[in-house]
């Protein structure tokens, strides 16, 4: 990753996966944007950055579910052109089961990991495409491939996340736009008080802290990884897990019906009539 006195933009900043991300990035040369709601909590990490690193570090206090705080970063991502990188972190989850949910906190959760995310990837998208390169980080999660594992919800949030950006991929690969998705497991941040599980719940094994989960994200991006899954051992895995998904394409659209579908395949219905 070429800095080159380059700037990264990066949202849920303040805390978390975010904050690593900006004392790692600094630390390897890169000016900032730090963008959160939390702008206190801002200030502080950019007066400690800048001393620390020497960088300029801008902060952007924003909402990125309020449309207005929304378009005022789109805006800085398609007019600054020191921004070569974002690290699209900033998101919710949730822990519940659907059953029990409250279907407004659900709808801002889809704005947030999902239409905040989209729409700051396309502010800067075609201006790295004009500049003949930069880099699209977005942190997507393990629940991405194991959806039964949290809130469903959350879960579609972030296999949208990496379904994505495997797209931006295949479309701006050639284009000098690299893309990379990362996949963290549990990680020690606000996320899980927020999402209605303290982290002191859950098994201490599972657990990875953020300064790890960022410092495996980056390695991930210096080897070249389009997915990047922290905590996963065995590389392998992942790549036969990607072969057979990519083994599905040459049956997935046909004009005709498989086998097992067609009139007369089966006998009885195994289900009453809907």
């Amino acid at each position: 990753m070429n800095s080159d006195s380059c700037a990264a933009l990066i949202t849920g900043a303040s805390s978390g996966i975010g904050a690593i991300y900006a004392d790692k990035l600094a630390r390897r040369g890169y000016n900032l944007v730090l963008v959160a709601r939390r702008g206190d909590f801002l200030e502080k990490q950019a007066t400690r950055l800048s001393s620390e690193t020497g960088r300029l570090v801008h902060v952007l206090q924003a909402d990125l579910s309020d449309s207005y705080d929304l378009g005022k970063v789109e805006q800085w991502l398609r007019s600054d052109r020191n921004v070569r990188l974002l690290v699209n972190n900033a998101g919710i989850g949730a822990t519940g089961p659907l059953l029990s949910s409250n279907v407004e906190k659900t709808a801002e959760m889809i704005s947030l990991n999902v239409n905040a995310l989209t729409r700051l990837t396309y502010a800067i998208a075609p201006r790295l495409v004009e500049q003949g390169g930069g880099t699209i980080i977005n942190i997507s999660s393990i629940v991405a491939l194991n959806p039964e594992r949290l809130n469903g919800v959350y879960g579609g949030t972030k296999a949208f996340v990496l379904a994505f950006s495997q797209s931006l991929h295949h479309e701006l690969s050639d284009k000098g736009v690299r893309v990379q998705a990362v996949l963290p497991g549990a990680t020690a941040t606000r996320f899980w008080e927020l999402a209605g599980t303290p982290v002191e719940h859950l098994p201490a094994e599972i657990v990875m802290t953020a300064e790890d989960t960022v410092d495996a994200a980056l390695a991930g991006f210096d080897q070249g990884e389009l997915v990047t899954i922290p905590s996963l051992s065995n590389l392998a895995d992942w790549t036969a897990y990607e072969a057979a998904r990519q083994n599905l394409f040459g049956g997935l659209s046909s004009n005709k019906v498989a086998p097992r579908y067609a009139r007369g395949a089966l006998g009885s219905p195994a289900h009453e009539p809907l």
